[in-house]
């Protein structure tokens, strides 16, 4: 829920004595009593036929942090009718998760169109979208459980601890003296540990040595489990609030050594600073990065994500660094978690199903990212779900969300892989082998050890490829493209699932490779076929002529050929014309042996001296270059009903 994930960046401030409606309301919103700070801005806003902006904007925005989207849509509404695209991408990002929370995501869709200019951040968008809508059209591959030991308040921010699960909590009413937090009324946060399987297991405080007065929460261990590195407010003595000059008192990030399960050598990282909040700790499988969440100045949107280097003794080695736009919008990125070399983390502003959505990023190194996809149904739905963290090997976790149906504001959720029809992924791209560039729409028909076809898939402007195979069948991929060879792959799948097999790829040879035109007859391309002198026996050299042709047949299993083979002037005419029909006839029954069907060589008949390319006719001296151009077999295509799609135009 978005107020349990931004107190996380957020302290509690002073009330400020006001004299007017309009500066309580402002007060209350600054404390983040949003629910008595729209009471006032609504009276503000019914006492005026048309209520001031700062009113309209104070109103969405309380609406948006209490999760009222409905009522947050119709002022966000009002703001883009009188601003139009000057309203500002963070009004906009938030009007569109309004909009789907509330079901209304064709026209959240058409907002995104309407809004985004830069044509690099729509494609993105739209690229995103292509994705999300593909997984929504397939089965889901998880199934979901909402947890036991979730309470009525909110609880999330799982992590796996040998045999337990620690997360953060707020239902500890006794903490702080009975004090709430006043963003939902709810006590600080404390963080407790349990056995997420045994329903009976009652979940109990962790370290009871790490518990402050306010909030405690979110943390990751070192790979021995003898460092923790945790969120916390900023504390002065005797366990209270220090704040800024602003009234806040912002989230750090300590690191601690467990001992004898307590927590000693406690200290608070370098980069931390009570001017911002950083949170969400997240190390990397190897312990040398540290990802967190930050509202450090110099980010993208509210909330970033970073990372710095770490040496063996987790001390921090570098500055902060921001992800990048590749990773961080104009929204919210939070929560990053990294396994098998894939970022994970929560936003409410990559294309998704509303509030904030998880999403993955494979990692190529520290500052290159792949486009971010969503996770999609049922990890994703229409409000908030983050805190998401997976096993390394079987690849269930766990994950946090305040949709419908839960036992409280955050629910903890254990996922699962659905153990299916379905059993292995296997993606790659469709390439030319000639060029080695991608090819776009092409076929890739999935088909059974009968050749009946099971479904048809196309590839996208990269082309990208994704298919789920079946489990215990022999599948067969048939990639073809107009104009292109067509290739098979084999592939049979056991009865488990299977690790996802990616970045496979396929070649397809273009026909227009292989061939060429001498005005509107097409032959394949070969150099010319070398015959011992007086003989029509296929030679070595002859051979590796004719594999050109074979690979040709072979690639394009439709076409049908004629094969003509001539001789210079040099000789009588008959003999000529009886040494190239034997020479023709060799060359079919060569083919033939190789596997080419009968049916395919129309005829293969010799020309002699009949048709000579130049002008060295009987009499005519000619030097045996010259006369050596008029030695030739063609191999002439004279069918190509190939696959339908050759001569469409796409």
């Amino acid at each position: 829920m978005k107020k349990i994930v931004l107190y996380i960046f957020m302290g509690t401030c002073l009330m400020v004595t006001a004299q007017s409606k309009e500066e309580r309301a402002k007060a209350y919103f600054s404390d983040f009593k949003f629910d008595r700070a729209i009471e006032l801005y609504s009276d503000l806003a019914a006492e005026k036929k048309r209520p001031s902006l700062d009113v309209i904007q104070h109103l969405a925005d309380s609406y948006f942090n209490m999760n009222r989207y409905q009522e947050a849509v119709k002022w966000y509404d009002k703001l883009y009718l009188i601003k139009g695209k000057d309203v500002g991408e963070g009004n906009i990002i938030k009007l569109v998760q309004s909009l789907k929370a509330s079901m209304q995501n064709e026209r959240a869709d058409q907002l995104l169109h309407d809004f985004y200019t830069d044509e690099d951040r729509l494609n993105m968008m739209l690229a995103q979208k292509k994705h999300l809508d593909s997984m929504l059209g397939e089965k889901e591959k998880y199934a979901t459980t909402n947890l036991a030991f979730n309470s009525k308040k909110s609880d999330f921010g799982p992590m796996l601890f040998n045999d337990g699960l620690i997360f953060a909590s707020a239902r500890d009413t006794i903490k702080s003296n009975g004090e709430l937090y006043p963003w939902n009324k709810q006590p600080y946060l404390d963080l407790y540990i349990t056995r997420p399987n045994d329903s009976n297991y009652i979940p109990e405080k962790y370290l009871e040595n790490l518990e402050s007065s306010y909030h405690d929460a979110t943390l990751t261990f070192s790979w021995d489990g003898q460092t923790v590195y945790f969120t916390r407010n900023y504390l002065k003595k005797k366990n209270k609030l220090s704040a800024n000059e602003d009234g806040l008192s912002n989230m750090q990030i300590l690191r601690g050594t467990i001992s004898n399960n307590e927590l000693i050598n406690v200290t608070s990282l370098s980069f931390n600073s009570k001017e911002y909040s950083c949170g969400h700790p997240a190390l990397s499988p190897d312990g040398r990065h540290l990802y967190f969440t930050s509202n450090m100045p110099g980010g993208f949107g509210e909330s970033d994500i970073y990372v710095v280097d770490l040496n063996n003794d987790g001390d921090v080695l570098s500055d902060p660094m921001n992800l990048g736009p590749a990773i961080n919008t104009r929204g919210r990125e939070m929560f990053p978690f990294v396994n098998n070399e894939v970022l994970y983390f929560s936003s409410d502003s990559h294309y998704g199903l509303g509030g904030l959505d998880i999403f993955g990023s494979v990692i190529s190194s520290k500052t290159e990212y792949s486009l971010p996809l969503n996770m999609g149904k049922p990890l994703n739905s229409n409000m908030d779900d983050f805190s998401f963290i997976r096993e390394a090997k079987k690849g269930n976790g766990y994950f946090a969300s305040n949709r419908s149906g839960g036992k409280g504001d955050d629910d903890i959720y254990q996922f699962e892989k659905v153990k299916a029809v379905d059993c292995l992924e296997y993606s790659g791209y469709v390439l030319n082998e000639q060029t080695g560039e991608p090819i776009a729409d092409a076929n890739v028909e999935l088909k059974n050890v009968v050749d009946e076809l099971v479904s048809i898939y196309r590839t996208d402007e990269f082309g990208y490829f994704n298919v789920i195979l079946p489990c215990n069948k022999k599948n067969m991929l048939v990639f073809s493209r107009a104009g292109f060879s067509k290739e098979t792959v084999v592939i049979e799948t056991g009865e488990n699932p299977e690790e996802p097999s990616k970045n496979n790829k396929v070649y397809l040879t273009p026909f227009d490779s292989l061939v060429e035109k001498e005005g509107d007859i097409e032959k394949i391309k070969v150099d010319p076929i070398y015959f011992d002198y007086d003989k029509y026996d296929i030679t070595e050299r002859a051979e590796i002529e004719l594999e050109k042709v074979l690979f040709a047949m072979q690639k394009f299993p439709e076409i049908k050929i004629k094969i003509e083979s001539h001789t210079d002037a040099r000789g009588t005419d008959a003999y000529n014309l009886e040494l190239s029909d034997n020479r023709a006839k060799s060359t079919r029954r060569y083919l033939i042996s190789k596997g080419i069907d009968v049916e395919r060589i129309e005829s293969a008949h010799g020309y002699g001296e009949y048709r000579l390319k130049n002008e060295c006719a009987n009499g005519v001296k000619c030097s045996n270059q010259k006369h050596f151009e008029n030695r030739r077999s063609d191999f002439i295509i004279v069918s190509k009903q190939v696959n339908e799609t050759w001569n469409a135009k796409k």
